[in-house]
């Protein structure tokens, strides 16, 4: 059984499965262990086994063990594979995440998605397949 969750700007959620909910978005950032910041640009591979905050830019794989938040001035042009995440800014590639995966208003994907629970806020915008399976 699947379970996603659609967000509207008014902030009223439906759960698809009780049993077992998405964990809540922490959007700040302030947990985050890695910062790359805005004007700041990776090219090649990125990993962390702690969380992340992307405000910058990378070209290339990213990676990160814990919780992965992607600022609005943020974006990936690669695949992205985190445990969690909070996507704010734009990722041109697949995305797989093992857990929780919160699509904000300012986001934009392009490429196919695979997750565990997926939160979708009004505005947000995928172009590609998306397989949830909240098992």
């Amino acid at each position: 059984m699947a379970a996603i969750t659609m967000l509207t700007k008014n902030k009223t959620s439906t759960k698809a499965d009780k049993a077992e909910s998405p964990r809540p978005a922490g959007v700040k950032g302030s947990d985050a262990n890695c910062v790359v910041s805005k004007g700041t640009r990776v090219e090649g591979d990125f990993a962390s086994t702690e969380s992340i905050r992307l405000d910058g830019a990378v070209t290339g794989q990213l990676k990160c063990d814990r919780r992965l938040v992607i600022g609005e001035e943020g974006s990936v042009q690669g695949k992205v594979i985190a445990a969690d995440a909070v996507i704010m800014g734009r990722i041109k590639g697949d995305v797989v995440i093992s857990g929780t995966l919160h699509l904000m208003g300012s986001a934009h994907i392009e490429g196919d998605i695979h997750t565990k629970f997926l939160v979708v806020e009004e505005g947000a915008a995928y172009i590609g397949k998306c397989q949830v399976d909240g098992k």
